[in-house]
């Protein structure tokens, strides 16, 4: 084999490199027979070269070629010179090797699927043969995009003073929404350690013991249902600061984002990223994530119900709901399948209905809702900015229903009109998130975010009276309509953090055994600080363009939390159960 080490890699050669002679290592990619000459592509992960196996070369060399399949492992050696037909398509079409030497190193059974530039084989069928789906060259840019945005997060947050610092990652279980993964302990029987969902309780006291910048690419489990931008265990570029505002926060973020997407895509973001209250964006585009790369925002109706006779919309304002309004561009042809397609959706968010009116080419309202509101047309189309040809969508509801089911109406519209532009990355900031919300199965209070975020300064006062009013000092990061970073400023005083506890109806006691720990740190001076922690998974996914987390993660788990390839989860050894003293309870299938 040493004799057949490569020289070169198989995205290396040009036309600089006419008369040398080289070895070539790779998978066969694909092979021709022109009648006494053969063409073998030779793949690597570095790019594809053509191999020729000429009329004149050796038995030898003319019968290994013969023998070649898809993806056997070989090695080339032979001689580079100039294609008579150049390929512009790849970096190496200026040249072809001609093979003095083949020698297989490894040959390979029949393919469950073909590796081309990206499989269209069945997902599962992708990931029980990942270590083939890694080998195509959408993949393995997309393992590189990875790499070269984790050593750009590296480089950035080095040259902020910031240092790299692990977490543990076997904890104590203080569950933070989730479910926690649970690891029981051989040594301490009855005794289990959990799997982190973040280091978010670590990295707070890291800024206790005076570590003031920290950050950690770190891995986190949350066993919770997996979906496309979501897995049980991913990884997190986890930041903290100390003696910081938001305001600190985001220039980190912001620049961190901006180096990253200059280092690795030559792309120039525009900074600052805009701000967008919650309640704002809710209002604006139906979600606390916006897709900002198409406009179509919701509008308010509700100024055109009173006289008009609809009684569903008036009912609606009589209770407090409100009416959100949409106008589909071009969407006056619309069937009324493609209509009732669209309520589906916003039935699913939770709307009781979907209704329409069309503008006609006159100008007029036609269909629907529209004899109710026809008298009031040009005030309408004026203030909804709506033209002939459009169709004009509303849902009436209490406010965050009318909203999401909307905005996710707004979302399928974009995508069916082809709205959304691809290969542009918009970001912004999403503020002033309420700090608390109401439990109304439990008749309770619940944190919002956690129980360790700061309320905004002009609440202080003021907490306990109106706990639905508070604002948080938090912060979420979106790009092109996902969640991209979640972070806030801390609690770092043990008073307003009883405050807190009282208020979502957490006894010190129960406080006490979950977070003794960081409980106690803060009682030996805590810095103010905050942090953020953006979703490596997702960053990277969405800077490939994908709509799955799994595409841009090496070895995931599918959307049932199964490892096809390892079979994970499985049974483990009777033997192991007994020395983690655990009994196996048999589950009874379902039929």
């Amino acid at each position: 084999m040493e004799h057949y080490k490569r020289t070169a890699t198989c995205g290396q050669l040009s036309a600089a490199d006419e008369g040398a002679t080289v070895t070539l290592n790779g998978w066969v990619h694909r092979r021709r027979d022109h009648g006494g000459v053969q063409f073998i592509d030779l793949r690597d992960r570095y790019g594809l070269t053509q191999i020729v196996v000429d009329e004149d070369a050796a038995g030898e060399v003319k019968e290994t070629a013969a023998e070649l399949k898809f993806e056997y492992c070989i090695a080339v050696v032979g001689t580079v010179r100039s294609r008579l037909n150049p390929n512009p398509n790849i970096p190496t079409g200026e040249i072809e090797l001609k093979a003095e030497k083949i020698e297989i190193l490894s040959r390979c059974e029949v393919l469950p699927f073909m590796i081309d530039e990206k499989s269209d084989a069945r997902e599962d069928l992708r990931l029980k043969f990942r270590y083939l789906d890694l080998r195509s060259f959408s993949m393995q840019r997309k393992i590189r995009l990875r790499h070269d945005v984790t050593f750009a997060v590296r480089e950035f947050l080095n040259g902020e003073g910031f240092l790299e610092i692990e977490t543990p990652t076997l904890i104590k279980s203080t569950p933070e929404g989730a479910r926690d993964f649970i690891v029981p302990s051989r040594l301490h029987p009855g005794k289990v350690y959990a799997l982190p969902q973040s280091p978010q309780l670590f990295k707070q006291i890291l800024m206790v013991g005076g570590c003031d910048r920290y950050f950690q690419i770190a891995r986190c489990y949350r066993d919770e249902d997996a979906r496309g931008d979501r897995q049980l265990e991913f990884t997190q570029i986890d930041l903290e600061m100390s003696y910081v505002s938001k305001d600190d926060v985001f220039a980190v973020t912001e620049g961190m984002m901006a180096h990253i997407f200059k280092k690795t895509m030559n792309i120039d973001l525009p900074r600052p990223f805009p701000r967008l209250p919650y309640f704002e964006a809710l209002d604006r585009f139906g979600s606390d994530k916006p897709e900002l790369r198409f406009g179509m925002e919701l509008q308010d109706f509700a100024s055109f119900v009173s006289g008009s006779g609809f009684k569903v919309f008036e009912g609606v304002l009589e209770s407090g709901g409100v009416i959100k309004a949409l106008v589909a561009p071009g969407c006056a042809e619309y069937s009324r399948k493609q209509i009732n397609e669209l309520e589906e959706t916003a039935k699913t968010y939770g709307a009781k209905g979907l209704a329409w009116m069309k503008v006609s080419d006159s100008g007029e309202l036609d269909g629907g809702i529209a004899k109710f509101f026809a008298p009031r047309a040009q005030e309408i189309l004026s203030s909804l900015e709506a033209g002939p040809g459009d169709l004009i969508l509303c849902v009436a509801d209490e406010r965050h229903t009318a909203c999401t089911s909307l905005g996710a109406v707004r979302l399928r519209l974009g995508r069916n009109l082809e709205l959304i532009p691809e290969g542009t990355f918009n970001f912004c900031w999403i503020i002033d998130f309420p700090l608390f919300e109401w439990n109304s199965d439990e008749e309770k209070w619940d944190p919002a975010h956690h129980m360790f975020t700061m309320p905004q300064a002009q609440y202080l006062d003021t907490l306990e009276k109106n706990p639905g009013d508070v604002r948080a000092d938090m912060y979420d990061l979106v790009c092109n309509g996902f969640e991209l970073a979640s972070g806030s400023i801390r609690v770092h005083d043990p008073e307003i953090q009883k405050r807190i506890f009282q208020i979502v109806g957490f006894s010190e006691e129960e406080a006490q055994n979950r977070f003794g720990f960081l409980l106690d740190a803060f009682r030996y001076g805590p810095p103010p600080h905050g942090g953020i922690a953006p979703g490596l998974d997702r960053l990277v996914m969405i800077m490939a363009g994908e709509n799955s987390i799994r595409e841009v993660i090496a070895f995931p788990k599918n959307t049932v939390g199964i490892s096809p390839m390892d079979e994970s989860p499985s049974p483990a050894e009777p033997d192991q159960y007994r020395e983690l003293h655990l009994a196996a309870v048999p589950v009874q299938e379902k039929e």
